[in-house]
């Protein structure tokens, strides 16, 4: 009889962590507003920047595919770069215009994760691309006269092929992760889209094993190709400024400064979102940063 009274709390959490576990249906996206007059112009300046952010990197990818001219290196880590921000942005936009203009804020849990899974795929391999961009102008500009040996297409293509790879797997990781955690009935994400750690933090069970994947994956996918841009644009400007002439100086650096500003841009905005995620108090402000390195940033890239 002792036996049955000392379990039966066990036995009543257990049941209760499996009712979280299996009963999760949906999660609600309460956006960058809650406030109703602001949900048309929310509306209609997302749907403008994803219409400009998908055409124009459409028309870069059909300008390298088109123009022979154009089949260089960086051309082609360029066209490879639009298509994972079309992907990119097409991963929490459309959801979010289908939520206002329905006025709902429903996503399923299996959407939730999905969206979570793709997202962290073509986040990471966009941040995988900026380093290998960086790569390139650090060769055309450091070894100019090597530049056609070393950048051929029997590097360009693996390079490629191993962010992408890398990508995925730590995708996949962090997303499976994730699926081992039990939420409450109800979860409120306060972002416009799955967020990965907004969504950890609205967890009910233990994230200690969670949040040392994703710091491991922002030192992956952030801190090491940060380290690489930073050293390669160091031995740019030492490069750069050996140059002797004002003209080739500004001619050298015209070739980078657009690199150079999306590559800040991103960097500071989704490291500041994701090393400020301790701060309880900043769930507003982290969405509405977080507009800018999945948003605005490729929507830039043209």
């Amino acid at each position: 009889m002792e036996t049955f009274i000392l379990e039966t709390p066990t036995r009543q959490h257990h049941h209760m962590e499996a009712d979280n576990d299996t009963g999760i249906s949906e999660f609600l996206l309460l956006g960058l507003s809650e406030e109703p007059e602001l949900q048309p112009i929310i509306f209609r300046l997302f749907l403008c920047m994803y219409l400009i952010t998908v055409l124009g990197n459409l028309l870069i990818i059909l300008a390298v595919s088109s123009d022979s001219h154009l089949h260089t290196p960086m051309s082609f880590f360029l066209a490879t770069l639009s298509f994972a921000d079309i992907c990119f942005t097409s991963t929490t936009i459309p959801k979010m215009l289908w939520n206002i203009q329905t006025q709902s804020q429903v996503i399923t849990y299996a959407g939730c994760v999905t969206q979570m899974y793709f997202f962290l795929i073509f986040g990471g391999w966009d941040d995988f691309l900026l380093t290998v961009m960086t790569y390139d102008r650090f060769v055309a500009i450091c070894h100019p006269l090597h530049y056609t040996v070393i950048m051929n297409r029997r590097l360009c293509g693996p390079l490629v092929l191993v962010s992408w790879v890398i990508s995925v797997l730590n995708s996949l990781l962090q997303s499976l992760m994730v699926l081992r955690l039990s939420f409450r009935a109800k979860v409120e994400i306060p972002h416009f889209f799955c967020e990965f750690n907004q969504v950890v933090g609205q967890a009910c069970s233990d994230t200690f094993l969670n949040d040392m994947v994703m710091y491991f994956g922002i030192v992956l996918l952030g801190g090491a190709p940060l380290a690489g841009i930073l050293y390669s644009y160091s031995k740019i400007v030492s490069s750069i400024h050996r140059i002797s002439s004002a003209q080739g100086k500004y001619k050298a650096f015209s070739t980078c400064a657009s690199h150079l500003s999306v590559v800040s841009l991103f960097y500071c905005t989704f490291l500041g979102v994701y090393l400020s995620s301790a701060a309880p108090q900043s769930s507003h402000s982290s969405a509405v940063a977080s507009v800018m390195y999945t948003v605005v940033t490729p929507m830039l890239n043209p």
